[in-house]
């Protein structure tokens, strides 16, 4: 309840939470902390979320910790422009 009402405030505010969890892996928004193996997702997929990011507007106030794929498929270029921009739109 207490963390509901937090991020509501925040988001009054402008600040959102960063949601990364099977997006493509982006520097600027997300720290890898580790990798993962598996070879069905491809490779520099968020798969798990460690700690939370916040930003407000475009400017990183933390990025979130995440852990990555490795070992997968390469992304096809064009999917990996769209999936920058959704996760860019989502964000």
């Amino acid at each position: 309840m207490t963390e509901k009402g937090l991020l509501a405030t925040l988001e009054k505010h402008g600040v959102r939470k960063l949601e990364p969890e099977g997006q493509r892996f982006d520097p600027n928004f997300h720290q890898a902390m580790f990798e993962i193996p598996n070879p069905e997702v491809p490779n520099g997929t968020v798969l798990q979320v460690v700690q939370a990011g916040y930003a407000i507007g475009d400017r990183v106030l933390r990025p979130a910790m995440v852990g990555v794929s490795k070992g997968g498929p390469k992304a096809a270029p064009a999917e990996a422009k769209g999936a920058e921009a959704e996760a860019r739109a989502g964000q």
